[in-house]
Order: C-alpha cells, then structure tokens, then sequence
C-alpha cells in the first residue's frame, strides 16, 4: 500500500551559506572551495535562513521527517537527507552520494542502567552504519557537494583528510560510490588494522606518516591549501551539517521529546558542535521547546578541553596528546575547539575526562549488558558514571550516550582486555576462555563452577 508522503511547503525557497563563527561580514556560498574566514582566518559554520523553514509548521516538518524516514524514496530515505532542508539544500538530487546512513537504534541500556542507578539510560549506536562510525553522516554530506561542484565544472581532482581511522574510512567509501579519488593520510602504527584496511579496500591514496593526528592535519591543511585537492576534514564545516542530524534523529526516535543528558566522545570536537547546532536549529524552527544538557567526554591523554573547562574555558591551550586506547580521539589541538566551547556554554555544558583504566573497564561493563563498545565509547561510559557517582544525574533524567564507532574495528583492543593484556589496566571483567580437558566429568564440574560464580556476581549487583 502506498504511503501518503507530506510535503514542505512549495513556495519555500530553502537556503544555506558559510558564515565566520566570529561574526565577520560577508557570507560565501555553499559550492565555493573555502574553510576558513577570509577577514580574520578563523572556521566557518553553515547557517540558514529561517523563514523559509518557519513556512512549514513544525508539526507538519516532524509528519514529513517521519513519512520520509528508512523509507525507499531517494535520497530522503536517508537519516541525514530525510532532513535535507535543515542540511544541505543546495546539493541537488541527482549529485547525492548516499548509503542511506543514519537510521542507527538507540540501546535501552537497561541492565547497564540498573547497575548505575539510572532508569533511562540509552545508547545511540551510530557505529552501527556502511563504515562503522558516525562519520559517514558527515562525509555523506560533504562528498555529495564535491559531486555538485565538480558536475558545475570545477577543477577538483581529489579529496583528502587526515585521519585517526574513522574519517578515513568514511572519507574513502563514499569517493569510491561517488567515482572521486580520495587521499587519506593515516599517523603511521597509531591505527587500527581494522581501521587501516577499510581505505586500502576502497581504492584511497593511502600515506602512513612518522607522526600523530595534529600532524597529518598540519600537511593535510597545507596539500589541501596549495592545491585544488578538497578538505575533509571537520574544519569544514560541512561535514558537521550531516553529523547534527544525530540531534533530529535522536528526538524523532524519542517521539519528538528532548533527552535531559547527552554524553558525547570529543576529540577533535567537531561532534560536539554538531551536537549543538543540530538542536539549536530544531528550536529555531519550533520543532523542540527546550535543549539538553551536554557532556564531553575526553581521553585523560588527550584532555586540551578538559583542562580548559577546569579554567572556566578562560583560555585554551593545545596538549601533546598521549597514547591512548582511544586512538581516535587521541588529539592535543582539535581543531573545532571554538565552536565545541560556544555550544557547551549554551547547553550547561560540562567537560569530563576518564584515564585508560575508566574507560577500559566502563567498556567492558557495557559490554556485560549487551553492548559492544569502541574504546572512546567507553571515555563516554566512564564519563557518564563519574558525573553519576558525583550525584549530577538524578535518577529518572533520560540519558543518552552517543556510540561513535563499531565495537569490531577494535577487536584487538577488546581481546587484550579479556586475556588481561592492557598496560596498567587490572581488567575487573575479563572473560577468557575455560580451557578444560576433553573430559565430561571436568568439563561439567569447570562449568558449573563458573555458573555459580556469575549467579553470585549477578546477586551481588541486586
């Protein structure tokens, strides 16, 4: 049976452009190759006009998103373009670049709510997507305008990024769909396997540096810069205007309520503003009345705006960042800082750190209850059970963490844990394998043995 699609108001007329987060004068359109202000050289954000949006009525926006969402109707089926008039107007159909990204679940993390003391915890799993991390909302986006730019005959023969994994990934995929090559400069030995082989799978231009991800960006910038080779990364801001329909998507599940807490990974902070900006539009637009409260959690060896909030966001000084499990997040001078520390200001934001211990072990507690988590999902879980402990969340706030990767590009990590394998980490919920004889006599007595030991820990957190 065919389903009765609504449809924006037709005499709206939607429109987007760059504007310099500082306030400079002078918008630039949408399709022209820019990253920074050219007056004062700081980044640039997306903006809208509103009235075009204010002529569909917010009830009539939410039927349209729903109509749309998960549904076969090109490209609107998408999480990120069912939202097109809030993300992207300016790219047309036919130039899309899509795997139909988003639609991801949020985990009822009941059981994991219940041994922290929370009623209402939930996880959105945005790992759970065509490259394994809520990268692809962004790259969706922004390899779609290089498609449009390149069909209105500009010279760009290449896109590029630098990478802790998950961009690359991303970044590489998506060129490969759209026929675009793609450059990917990776820190040499600081990524996964798993993560390496997804840009070598795609046919990118692959380059492992001698150096970390502030690195690579300092190059990429340069290339990118001397060059007619597009910019990927979080720096433009149009990789943020797909990442904020995580906020649609996520009060759209919600049946179109607000969360009372959001705790995010930060790392080169550009989520974080996306986060933002994705709920400041939705109540620009009246489809929400009010914004929840934000926390970043960062990686205590890459903690820059951590030590900044502590300041009161006074200053901010970039770190040598530290290996850390949470390798994607392992960055000492992130590059979307500004806009991240605007929005937690806007958002009773609060900044959290969690050392590799925390976040090895909040992984693996989650992963007890049914998830399967990302070490930097696990900077988010530690993040969110410290600010618990401390008696900032009350009981019955609904609690969203956002997942950012798939637990399976880590399986190295997760193995270390479970044979007790971390440095420095005691491993509290490693779970190796029994190695028993081919015997049913002590085969049975190993195994109930472990039975009555998981029903004791299992009465022990009633």
């Amino acid at each position: 049976m065919a389903v009765h699609m609504k449809h924006p108001n037709p005499n709206a007329r939607y429109r987007a452009r760059f504007r310099c987060i500082n306030g400079c004068p002078g918008d630039h359109p949408l399709n022209e190759v820019i990253y920074a202000c050219p007056k004062c050289g700081d980044l640039l954000e997306v903006v809208h006009d509103l009235e075009p949006l204010r002529m569909t009525s917010p009830d009539e926006w939410k039927e349209i998103f729903d109509n749309r969402f998960m549904r076969t109707a090109w490209p609107y089926g998408s999480g990120v373009w069912g939202k097109k008039e809030f993300v992207c107007p300016d790219v047309r159909d036919e130039n899309i670049v899509s795997t139909c990204e988003g639609g991801s679940n949020l985990f009822w993390a009941e059981q994991l709510g219940f041994r922290w003391g929370l009623e209402d915890l939930w996880v959105k799993q945005c790992g759970n997507s065509h490259t394994g991390s809520f990268k692809d909302l962004g790259m969706t986006v922004l390899v779609s305008m290089v498609k449009q730019m390149r069909s209105e005959g500009k010279d760009i023969p290449a896109v590029a990024c630098a990478s802790t994994g998950d961009t690359s990934a991303a970044l590489a995929a998506y060129s490969a769909a759209a026929g675009i090559p793609a450059i990917v400069f990776l820190p040499k030995n600081k990524v996964s396997r798993a993560q390496l082989v997804q840009p070598l799978a795609h046919g990118a231009i692959t380059l492992a540096i001698d150096t970390d991800f502030d690195g690579c960006m300092r190059i990429v910038r340069e290339i990118t810069g001397r060059h007619n080779i597009y910019l990927a990364n979080s720096m433009n801001s149009l990789r943020v205007e797909g990442q904020k329909t995580i906020s649609f998507e996520l009060c759209q599940q919600f049946d179109w309520q607000v969360p009372d807490l959001i705790v995010i990974p930060g790392g080169n902070l550009g989520n974080v503003s996306a986060l933002g900006q994705g709920f400041l539009l939705m109540k620009d637009a009246g489809l929400v009345g009010r914004l929840p409260r934000i926390v970043c959690a960062q990686a205590e060896n890459a903690n820059p705006l951590y030590l900044s909030y502590l300041r009161g966001f006074e200053t901010f000084d970039p770190v040598t960042a530290r290996p850390t499990l949470a390798s994607a997040i392992q960055i000492g001078n992130p590059v979307s800082v500004k806009k991240a520390i605007r929005v937690l200001k806007q958002f009773d934001g609060a900044v959290e750190q969690a050392s590799e211990e925390e976040l090895a072990e909040a992984a693996a507690e989650g992963d007890l209850t049914g998830l399967y988590n990302c070490p930097h999902t696990g900077v988010a879980l530690a993040a969110l059970k410290k600010v618990v402990r401390r008696g900032e969340v009350k009981r019955s706030d609904r609690v969203v963490v956002i997942s950012t990767a798939h637990g399976l590009k880590f399986t190295d990590f997760k193995s270390r844990y479970h044979f007790s394998e971390l440095e420095g980490v005691e491993c509290h919920f490693a779970n190796p394998p029994l190695e028993v004889p081919a015997n049913y006599e002590k085969v049975r007595d190993a195994l109930f043995r472990a039975l009555e030991t998981r029903n004791a820990q299992f009465a022990r957190q009633i």
